[in-house]
């Protein structure tokens, strides 16, 4: 029986999107909720799964645009008993090639020669790799078929790029500078790549928020010895009690979610003429993922304790790289946090994302000499920088709110409180 696959609805008003990559090749055998195929909108980007188990038949290659409804691909029910059987009678041969006769006897020669088996013929491996996929049975054709649907990660790629030169066949005859040499365009090339609907539309956002926005930016700096001492003694403890390590981005979230209370403008967004002020903090953590950057919504930021702020983040985080999230994980945010530090970042001014007012940027933590009521200390010091659209936000409320956010921040036990302030609790002001 044939199935037809066809592209699911990324959301609503999504009419077309790109067949982004292909996960298995024409004519695979795959299981049932195999990913096979996935595809890229100008909100997300979705993975295909086989909705039985069968052999695909590819329709539309990757790279092209399709109407959402189209069919993608075809599933070939019918065909699976026979891929089995062909898989096993073509591992029958190889499992007795394995057995070798003992040292004393003579060794076969002609076609029972067992030095190289189907297992390792014609794939590129040391002589390590080669035993090891005879002894376990491993076929060529069956590990490349893995690596074809196998998810690349960062460290994939990096050592990639550093082994890239010892994995290309050079021809005897030529060294790499001599064909530099002969083929000097080489230093000089080009590769050109349609912008995926993804990049597309992140692209069109950041244009029409410096083009439809007053956005500014001001800055300040947090002395980040109070956080860092009091994750020092605790770190063990918590990761212990909670299952999750205590990073910064769990006080950063805190400490802003209770400042949105006190300055609710910066919480706010413009509709139309009217200015809406939301009486939640619905915080979003941009996340880096090799598709681009992604949102994901931490709701109700300020009802959460630090130990349910981590796990929210690392699970959001995971599914946001691994291409998991829904759409209505990524929307309704109210502010937006960013943290341009883990690569790096001394100082930035990040962009604000619509349809919110405003957003905060973290940055790198270095030591620098600052004075200590009266003296010269070194601490550890981090610039934050909070961009705000001036339409809804004044220079009062965004400077005020950065610095409520730095105070919070320099004094761990506010957090605690939701007035920020454990003297103003206790006397109930």
């Amino acid at each position: 029986m044939n199935i037809d696959i066809k592209i699911p609805s990324p959301g609503e008003s999504i009419s077309q999107v790109q067949v982004a990559n292909w996960l298995v090749a024409d004519g695979d055998l795959v299981e049932k909720d195999q990913e096979i195929v996935e595809i890229d909108s100008d909100k997300a980007t979705l993975a295909i799964s086989a909705p039985e188990a069968g052999v695909v038949k590819r329709v539309i290659p990757a790279g092209e645009m399709a109407a959402v409804g189209a069919v993608i691909a075809t599933l070939n029910t019918q065909e699976t008993v026979a891929k089995d059987q062909n898989k096993k009678s073509e591992s029958t041969p190889q499992t007795a090639s394995i057995q070798t006769p003992p040292a004393t006897e003579a060794k076969p020669v002609g076609p029972a020669e067992p030095a190289e088996t189907n297992a390792s013929r014609g794939v590129a491996a040391t002589p390590l790799a080669r035993k090891l996929m005879e002894l376990n049975h491993v076929d060529s054709q069956a590990l490349r078929s893995f690596f074809e649907r196998y998810h690349f990660t960062r460290e994939d790629v990096e050592f990639y790029l550093h082994h890239q030169n010892d994995a290309i066949a050079q021809p005897p005859q030529k060294t790499g500078s001599e064909q530099t040499q002969n083929n000097p365009k080489e230093l000089r090339g080009e590769e050109r790549t349609p912008m995926s609907p993804l990049r597309r539309k992140l692209a069109e956002r950041l244009v029409s928020v410096k083009n439809e926005t007053a956005m500014l930016t001001t800055f300040n700096e947090v002395n980040m010895t109070p956080v860092m001492e009091l994750r020092a003694k605790y770190k063990e403890a918590f990761q212990k009690k909670h299952g999750v390590s205590l990073g910064f981005m769990s006080f950063f979230t805190r400490a802003c979610a209770l400042a949105l209370r006190e300055f609710p403008a910066v919480n706010g967004s413009i509709e139309g003429d009217e200015i809406v002020f939301h009486h939640y903090a619905d915080v979003g953590i941009a996340v880096s993922t090799p598709k681009g950057l992604m949102v994901p919504v931490l709701r109700d930021a300020a009802t959460l304790s630090l130990a349910d702020i981590e796990h929210k983040i690392k699970d959001l985080a995971t599914r946001a790289r691994d291409r998991k999230l829904t759409l209505d994980e990524m929307s309704g945010g109210t502010f937006t946090i960013t943290n341009g530090g883990v690569f790096g970042s001394l100082l930035s001014t990040p962009i604000i994302n619509p349809p919110q007012s405003a957003i905060l940027g973290m940055h790198n933590i270095v030591e620098r000499p600052i004075a200590v009521k009266g003296k010269v200390e070194i601490h550890p010091m981090m610039y934050v920088a909070l961009s705000y659209d001036h339409r809804i936000i004044d220079g009062r409320e965004s400077v005020s709110f950065l610095v409520k956010v730095k105070e919070l921040l320099e004094n761990p036990v506010n957090l605690l409180f939701e007035q920020g302030d454990p003297v103003k609790a206790l006397l109930g002001l």
